[in-house]
Formats: C-alpha cells, structure tokens, sequence
C-alpha cells in the first residue's frame, strides 16, 4: 500500500530537520526519511563534538604558554573527560532520541531506512512508498571518501566518525588529507601527546584557502611537533602487529592509527535521482536560486554542492522551504559563504581566494597585514600567528574575499563576511572607527595595503 504524503524530506541532517519540522508546522504532510541518527552528521561526528575536541587542545596549549607569561603551570593531558564530554553532553553516546522527539514533536513522520526515489514524487523506504503530492526535498549530506590505496581497504582505519568516538589518544597518528578535518584532528591528537603525522598528496595543507593559510599552518605544525608530507602519494597501506604501515614511494612510515581524511562524497546512484529526472553520474544536485533541482524536487546541504557546511544547509533549508509554501522571498547567493578552519590559528575565510578571482577575471587587488604586527598581536605575544588578506575588485572598489587567520580568526571573520555580503564600499571600510586594541583593528591595516592590480 502506498501512502499519500505532501512532501518528502530524505536526510534529516540540521537543513532537512529544520524543513521536515517548518513544513510539518504549516500543515503538510511530512514523511521524513533517515537511515542513521536524526541530526546528520554535525552533532554527532562533525562541528559539535570536534569543536569540543578543539576546545579541549587549546586550554592545553595556552596551559604551555603560561611560561614567561604569567608564571608556571604543568600541563598533563587527559583525554578520558573529552571523550566523556563527547558521549554524554554532545550526543548522548550517539543516540539520537531527543532529536527524533524534537522533530515528531512538531508534527512530521519519522520514517527508519534508507529512503531511494522510485518514481517522480515517489520514495521507497523498505516496504513502504511515499508518494508525495508536491515532491520530494533531498539533504542526504555526504560520507567519508576513502581513496582505493592498495591493501586500505578492510584495515581498522579511522574516519572522522571513529576519531570523534576514541577513548583515548593513540600513541601515534598517522593522517591521510591535509584539508579541514585533516589538521584539525592532526593538531587536537598532537597536542594530547599522540606523534602526528599528516600526508597531503597537493603542494600545502587547506589547499583551496589562501597559499598564505597553508603556509601559516605548516610552520606552526613544525614548532609544535606535527610532521608535514605535503606533495605525498600514498601508494600502499598495511596494518600488522597493531600497527599501519604507508608507504609513499621509496620511503614508509607506520603508526598505531591512520586516519584517512581525504574529503566527502555523495551517492547520488544510490539515492536513485535518475527516477526523478537527475543525472545520477554527477557528483552534486544542480539547483537554481530557489532549491529546485527539477520538477517536484528539491535540494540543499553538501549535496548541492554549495559548501559542506551546517550553515549553508541551513541557509538554503529556509528557501526550500518558501519555495515549497509558495512563499516569497530572496533567491539563494553565495558570493559570501563563510568557513573557518578551527585550528589554531583559526583561518576564517569568506568569498573568492584570491587566485579563484584572478580565474574569473576580476581585477584583482590585494591586501595583507600581519597579525603578530598589529597592536593586539603584540600584546598577545605567544599563540599570536596569522595575517588578514583582503581580495578586491578594483573596478567596483568592494571585497569579493578575504581570510582572517589568527587568535579568534574565526571571529574576527564576522566583519570581513558583512562587508563582502553587503558589498561594502572599500572606501568606507577605511572610514570605520575600529576598536583598539583588537584582532579586528587588522583590518584597517590591511586596507592600507591594498596593492594596485597586476597589469
């Protein structure tokens, strides 16, 4: 027997629970459809508890800096309370009933399985088909992308998911990618005593941040220990005796652990899009202004492609949603989308690196100034690493990008992210009053250093 259902939401990661419950609090008939944890994957493996992580690795390192500061302090990690903070204030030891509770709550379906579209407007979830009237919204996120190495597969390799439910640091650490999840795990583990070692296939660590960004970190990397493999292929993997073993080239390391952090993917075959019209070949949902992927169907989150971020999910999940109300309201624009690396230092990033728009064409200038510079920096002394660097269209005088990396970067990104929004005259950010002394008063500095662009 089919059920006759409004609308579908497949994936109930923050974006689709927030829709699946709006939708259900206007009056449709929600069939909302998870085969892990009501959720997704930000509270229990992803932003929440690995900002925990962090947190917890910062009050160690400003512990080491007290020397020379402000006195003396013995500093002896512990991970036992993180991985206790973890299971119990962050996700319940990965149960997701308060979650499911939240969403039923507000009147949608919750529905068990693996939801794949069978039809237009139709979603099979075991034995059951969901028809939906006026379609089918999809957030069904992305999962960790493992790299077909040789002999990896059926080895006991991390991913973000296992490393977020350790019980303790390991005594060594090898870590495979060096973008977000990569160095965020490699500096937490680092810092609870585990030997860390980080592989990255490309020329610098946040590949696709500024040069800057992954220059900033290496160095850091280097004084507090982190060894660095950047333009690293691993060719082959082995686990023995407890231990992994990868080699790259001629030469080989080993380590207790190996976490492979080399970026996302979708499913997009699985998900069954080809039922509905999509192109089950591509790696994302193509979508307009207003979510709509074709015709009774919509998507947002990682999916899309827009930016793997709980944010931006959560962003297009209001569109979605008054498109499917028939609402009125501003197409979706992502021409200041930020993101932040929360390492320390923090790189917060917003809009286009500098070489994204030197590849649009733009006439490109830029501005840099050093974070150890400024006023604040200096105050701050040790931890005090980073730089601001502004990306300008000179013909329009606006950023179209900038990176705030340091002390609180991610912070500090907050104003960078307002001007490249609300396209804010350079010329009237120099006539800003910034407050002294702080992070943010950067900011006039590297608006002083904005160079003519390149003939």
């Amino acid at each position: 027997m089919a059920e006759d259902v409004d609308v579908v939401v497949i994936g109930l990661g923050p974006g689709g629970e927030e829709a699946a419950g709006r939708l259900a609090e206007a009056g449709l008939k929600v069939a909302a459809v998870e085969e892990r944890l009501v959720g997704g994957e930000c509270p229990y493996y992803a932003c929440v508890p690995t900002k925990m992580m962090v947190r917890a690795s910062d009050l160690l390192a400003e512990g080491r800096r007290v020397p020379g500061m402000a006195g003396e302090a013995t500093v002896r990690p512990d991970w036992a309370p993180v991985a206790a903070r973890i299971r119990t204030e962050a996700t319940d030891s990965w149960n997701d009933k308060a979650a499911a509770d939240r969403l039923t709550s507000r009147g949608a379906t919750l529905v068990r399985g693996r939801g794949r579209i069978t039809g237009p407007r139709q979603v099979t979830v075991g034995d059951r088909v969901l028809n939906a009237s006026r379609g089918i919204l999809i957030n069904t996120g992305t999962a960790p992308a493992v790299p077909p190495i040789d002999g990896l597969e059926g080895t006991p390799y991390w991913t973000n998911r296992e490393a977020v439910q350790a019980t303790e640091a390991p005594r060594s650490l090898a870590v495979l990618g060096g973008g977000v999840v990569g160095v965020e795990m490699a500096q937490v583990f680092s810092r609870f005593g585990s030997e860390v070692t980080v592989v990255e296939a490309g020329p610098r660590l946040v590949g696709p941040e500024e040069p800057e960004a992954g220059e900033l970190l290496a160095k850091v990397f280097e004084r507090e220990g982190i060894t660095v493999r950047t333009n690293a292929k691993v060719t082959s993997v082995s686990h023995a005796d407890g231990a992994f073993t990868l080699r790259t080239g001629s030469e080989s390391f080993t380590a207790e652990r190996l976490l492979v952090a080399t970026g996302r993917r979708t499913d997009l075959k699985g998900l069954g899009v080809a039922a509905a019209g999509l192109d089950e070949n591509a790696r994302t949902i193509e979508v307009d202004g207003r979510l709509r992927a074709g015709d009774g169907v919509w998507a947002i989150g990682d999916v899309t492609g827009k930016g793997a971020f709980t944010h931006v999910s959560m962003y297009q999940s209001a569109i979605a949603v008054r498109d499917i109300l028939n609402e009125e309201g501003p197409p979706a624009a992502y021409r200041a989308v930020p993101r932040v690396t929360f390492t320390d230092p923090e790189i917060g990033s917003v809009g286009l690196t500098e070489a994204q728009a030197r590849d649009q064409n733009l006439p490109v200038r830029t501005g840099i100034t050093s974070i150890p510079d400024s006023t604040r920096g200096w105050i701050h002394k040790v931890g005090n690493h980073g730089f601001i660097k502004l990306v300008q269209d000179a013909e329009w005088g606006v950023l179209v990008g900038a990176t705030a990396a340091g002390p609180a970067g991610g912070e500090v990104l907050g104003a960078l992210a307002v001007a490249v929004h609300a396209e804010v005259p350079t010329d009237t950010l120099r006539q800003m009053i910034y407050a002294y002394p702080t992070f943010h008063r950067a900011i006039e500095a590297a608006l002083d250093t904005l160079t003519p662009p390149t003939p």
